[in-house]
């Protein structure tokens, strides 16, 4: 609360977008200085309140900042609200949301936005120490949008959607982002008309990639916020980590049944797109696969990612002798199957932000069926 008399400096170096902000939240609230009281110099802006411009003019930001707030056109928002607890020590804003897994590049896009962080409905610096019963509210806005992704009507299959991310089941196929000969047909594209329609900004974050011909499940960020705490969810080794189960059917009679691969993985020397297991100059690559079935010299194996390299699986799977049916890259017999026969089934993990335990499980698309598993998971 500013105090009647109180001089209100903003340095450029420090907080020009609050300075720019302000100056203009005092135009939308209709509050007129005169020009006395308003001094512009090329580092600062300094303004002078009385007691009669200091009462209106925090009323009025502070109903600005709570009612129109969520007026704004052409955003995409999202409100968090955490009240203090008694047990919790007292932090810095800044200290109490790296231990809720904001990273840095997110508070610093919050404190560009002198509405983003409110203690107890006022306006907020990084550096305010909260108090036991505080109620403190974040605004995540998302205004971009990634221009590079044309916006296609496409079917998309959405198994789960809140204000924080998307399940998508996506079907063998379909790329997952843009690219050359794919500029067009991707679930990126299906993902731009999908929010473009909404009247949202829509910036691409899929946080596990499929490549084109992978069906199944595939997770995706809704803002800059739960985008970088699933990233970092999905290189976390420990159980607050992502778990993504996939199925395949792969060519003989898997022996042991049951175990870990365990190879590291590196690109094919002259290929842009092959990998190969490599032990000089390959990243660490962790497969635990087990058998579920065995059916005409197939069979159809359950694998946990524990690393998640390009093409782990199908190489993995190949390093261990029996390789992926439909693999043009890897073991191209397209006799039962026109893709590789890879299926990402389920995806378990934490909610980033309500902390809640989620999983998901896609059926067997209908051609990997046909290769004759389709009652194991009936």
């Amino acid at each position: 609360m500013w105090l009647p008399g109180t001089t209100v400096t903003l340095t450029k170096n420090c907080y020009v977008d609050f300075a720019l902000d302000f100056v203009l939240t005092l135009a939308l609230v209709h509050v007129f200085v005169s020009v006395p009281a308003l001094i512009f110099a090329p580092n600062h802006i300094l303004f002078r309140l009385n007691c009669d411009m200091m009462v209106m003019l925090q009323k009025q930001i502070n109903d600005h900042v709570s009612i129109n707030y969520l007026e704004r056109k052409g955003f995409m928002e999202r409100t968090l609200t955490y009240k203090i607890d008694n047990s919790i020590p007292s932090l810095p804003v800044s200290q109490f949301l790296r231990q809720k897994g904001f990273s840095t590049q997110n508070l610093t896009q919050l404190k560009k936005d002198p509405a983003a962080v409110l203690a107890n409905g006022v306006p907020c610096f990084m550096n305010h120490v909260l108090q036991p019963e505080e109620v403190l509210t974040i605004h995540i806005l998302e205004e971009h949008t990634s221009e590079k992704i044309p916006p296609v009507d496409l079917p998309l299959d959405i198994v789960y959607e809140d204000e924080d991310l998307m399940v998508i089941h996506k079907p063998a196929g379909m790329p997952i982002h843009p690219s050359m000969n794919n500029y067009y047909n991707s679930l990126a594209n299906g993902l731009a008309y999908y929010f473009a329609k909404q009247n949202c900004p829509f910036v691409f974050r899929c946080i596990n990639r499929l490549d084109r011909d992978t069906s199944g499940l595939t997770l995706i960020a809704k803002h800059s916020v739960s985008g970088g705490m699933l990233s970092t969810m999905i290189a976390n080794k420990t159980t607050s980590g992502i778990t993504r189960e996939y199925l395949a059917i792969v060519k003989g009679s898997v022996t042991p049944p049951e175990g870990t691969i365990t190879a590291p993985l590196a690109r094919k020397e002259g290929s842009i797109i092959e990998r190969c297991v490599d032990f000089e100059k390959g990243e660490n690559a962790i497969t635990h696969y087990k058998v579920l079935d065995e059916k005409n010299g197939h069979s159809l194996v359950s694998l946990i990612l524990e690393t998640g390299r390009t093409h782990q699986i199908r190489i993995h799977m190949k390093y261990l002798g029996y390789p992926l049916i439909g693999d043009y890259l890897y073991n191209p017999d397209m006799a039962f199957i026109r893709r590789q026969a890879l299926h990402a089934w389920k995806l378990s993990f934490r909610h980033p932000i309500t902390g809640e335990e989620l999983h998901f499980t896609a059926p067997l698309p209908e051609d990997m069926e046909a290769v004759g598993f389709s009652h194991i998971l009936s």
